[in-house]
């Protein structure tokens, strides 16, 4: 039998005991409920399987379309989630804490399967089919002979057991999806459908509310020359982001597609500019992104790995990464990297933490932050940074309400300001700053920032520099300079009273940094304290004990400040346009992590010199020690900041910003923003 004829002879055995278990009893009748609900979300998966192989996703009506894609998601929705088992919550209090967490678990994995089933991905369904019929099984043997129910580490055993044994098939296909352009759905979906009909929303699995309709149908009332300037300026600095940096882009082969559903319209245009440079363009199913369900359950969610998580599989995971580079090694050495179409302003979200939800232990956290550290090493190993670049461009959607459109078109006219201006600008401020030995920051109007920066030491000022000029390339749109500043003598408080990190809330984050090592933090968000650090530690400092100061910056981009505060939205914005709206703040890797020794050079011919740090500079000697494989920005508005002083070896003071106002000669062309 060939491999696909035994994957479908097993998919069927699944099939046929899943339909066999309403008919069954396990002497308790909210596990019964547990595995009925299982068994109809299964039974949905098989009609849907059959209805996208016959060709329903194109044939069915708008309304049918939505209908089935509502279904499909409906029970995690926040009005119905209160009373589903995909709530550790309920989950636990219903089935009770021998098995509610496990069991939650295995029901959110069961709904990973809405994605696999669009794209008829056999192998991934029939493995969760049979997690299930495995796991219920345990249940049904343990009340028919013993009249009893399975011990906990019973079932424990059979989800742990599952992730380790799947590791291979898991790994080669997220490797697969991420270098590897042949039959990729996503590119399919954009190339092949005809973009006035919304239905073809509704091919990739995703959940598709009015935000994902409005943004194609407004997409489509755009003018072609419009659209062609977003999907070129977006290629293009992709392009520039290779020259910029010496990088030679003729030796790729793809370049990997990350967007939000809507924007089809723009991509096609973007994949025709990529064949123009040879790339063909691979879309990771994770890489689309649509309106969440619910942000909840995705946090309830989150650590779900604490189940399985150990020694064992954190080196039977780095094994089988290897194992699937290796047998792509030639499509992964010629992946160029990512290009990024980042959306804003969905609706506020304040997550809540539940005692119910897995959390990772301390050693479980530990092994986590080694496997990340393990993996991005394995991953550069095969995409050399040295060899790859980037580029990310953001665009509002419908959900931020009244405001979208004319927030749209002031989106696309930042994205394209005069980037030639904004260099000229930026070296006046580059050569006050390199005159610096440190940098003084302070904020006001409830801002708490008392901080120190402490430069690098240029050896030859006529031919180095320590700030990047950085205009509109691979980080769009313009409008910073920024270093990797000393961590030694790096001392004081970051504070900002709100602002969105990696899609998460943060109010009156605190930073204290000691020798530009972070030393406490906390922020505002929930009642305890333990909550407050605990909340930091997981989405800033990436489970790290500490991590360093890796970049200072100042935002110079005066225009998307005073377009956000005119339109009420400055809340809302993604720290890609955020950090142009003041200085910021990098905590983690610097910017020229893993490629410290690229020379580098700004327009003017000098050479970026700071580009690594204390942390860093062991990379030769401890590289376990030199990175922490993350980099979150984070930054002052320009009304939170009292004054920026850049401080020369005598002690001279320059004033570089003072009450949010740019005060440096040669920098007034930055406040006419704000007199408009």
């Amino acid at each position: 039998m060939s491999e696909l004829e035994i994957l479908q002879e097993r998919y069927e055995l699944a099939l046929e005991r899943i339909r066999e278990i309403p008919g069954e009893e396990l002497g308790n009748e909210t596990l019964e409920d547990y595995f009925r609900k299982g068994v109809e979300f299964l039974l949905m998966m098989e009609e849907t399987r059959i209805f996208v192989e016959e060709g329903g996703l194109t044939a069915a009506s708008l309304e049918e379309l939505a209908n089935r894609n509502h279904a499909l998601y409906t029970d995690i929705l926040p009005e119905n989630y209160e009373n589903s088992y995909g709530n550790p919550e309920y989950a636990v209090q219903m089935l009770g804490a021998t098995y509610g967490k496990e069991l939650c678990a295995l029901y959110a994995e069961l709904r990973r399967m809405i994605g696999f089933v669009h794209r008829l991905a056999l192998e991934e369904l029939v493995i969760r089919m049979e997690l299930f019929v495995e796991v219920y099984g345990a249940f049904r043997y343990a009340y028919a002979e013993e009249n009893t129910q399975p011990k906990a580490n019973d079932i424990r055993d059979v989800m742990y057991w599952f992730y380790n044994d799947y590791a291979e098939v898991m790994t080669d296909r997220q490797i697969r999806e991420m270098v590897d352009p042949k039959d990729c759905h996503a590119v399919k979906i954009i190339s092949e459908s005809n973009l006035d009909d919304p239905r073809y929303l509704y091919r990739y699995g995703l959940y598709v509310t009015e935000n994902e309709l409005k943004m194609a149908q407004f997409m489509s009332t755009l003018p072609k020359e419009t659209l062609y300037t977003m999907a070129d300026t977006y290629t293009e600095g992709y392009r520039i982001g290779f020259e910029a940096t010496g990088k030679d882009l003729s030796i790729k082969e793809t370049a990997g597609l990350y967007y939000h559903l809507g924007f089809e319209r723009m991509m096609r245009r973007a994949i025709e500019n990529l064949a123009k440079l040879n790339l063909a363009p691979v879309v990771n199913p994770a890489n689309v992104d649509s309106t969440s369900p619910n942000r909840q359950y995705e946090y309830d969610h989150k650590d779900d790995k604490a189940l399985y998580l150990d020694k064992i599989y954190i080196n039977r995971k780095l094994e089988v990464t290897r194992e699937a580079y290796e047998q792509r090694k030639e499509l992964a050495k010629g992946y160029a990297g990512p290009a990024v179409v980042e959306t804003f302003g969905e609706e506020d979200f304040q997550p809540v933490n539940k005692s119910e939800a897995w959390k990772l232990t301390k050693e479980q956290n530990d092994l986590w932050v080694k496997y990340t550290s393990k993996s991005g090493a394995l991953t550069r190993e095969y995409i050399p940074a040295e060899e790859r670049s980037f580029t990310i461009i953001a665009f509002p959607v419908p959900q931020i309400g009244p405001v979208f459109e004319e927030l749209f078109e002031e989106t696309i006219r930042i994205n394209t300001l005069d980037y030639m201006l904004y260099r000229g600008v930026q070296q006046n401020l580059i050569d006050a700053l390199d005159t610096a030995d440190y940098v003084e920051i302070k904020g006001y109007h409830g801002n708490k920032t008392d901080l120190r920066v402490q430069l690098h030491t240029l050896s030859d000022p006529s031919a180095e520099t320590l700030f990047e000029n950085c205009v509109a390339d691979v980080n769009i749109p313009v409008g910073e300079v920024f270093t990797s500043p000393k961590l030694q003598g790096t001392n004081g408080k970051l504070h900002v009273t709100k602002v969105f990190l990696n899609g998460l809330e943060y109010r009156d984050l605190e930073i204290d940094f000691t020798d530009g090592m972070i030393a406490d933090y906390t922020c505002a968000n929930f009642d305890t304290e333990e909550e407050n650090k605990n909340f930091v530690k997981e989405n800033v400092l990436f489970r790290h004990e500490t991590l360093p100061l890796g970049e200072f910056a100042i935002g110079t981009n005066t225009v998307a400040y005073v377009v956000a505060k005119r339109l009420g939205v400055e809340a809302k914005l993604p720290i890609l346009i955020a950090e142009k709206m003041g200085p910021h703040f990098a905590v983690g890797d610097t910017c020229y992590s893993h490629e410290e020794e690229i020379k580098v050079c700004n327009p003017d011919g000098k050479e970026i010199v700071a580009r690594s740090n204390e942390v860093a500079d062991l990379r030769n000697t401890a590289p376990d020690k030199a990175y922490f494989n993350c980099h979150t920005d984070i930054t002052i508005p320009y009304d939170e900041l009292q004054e920026l002083v850049a401080v020369t070896g005598e002690g001279n003071r320059i004033l570089i910003i003072r009450e949010g106002r740019f005060v440096l000669p040669g920098c007034e062309e930055l406040n006419k923003a704000f007199e408009e």
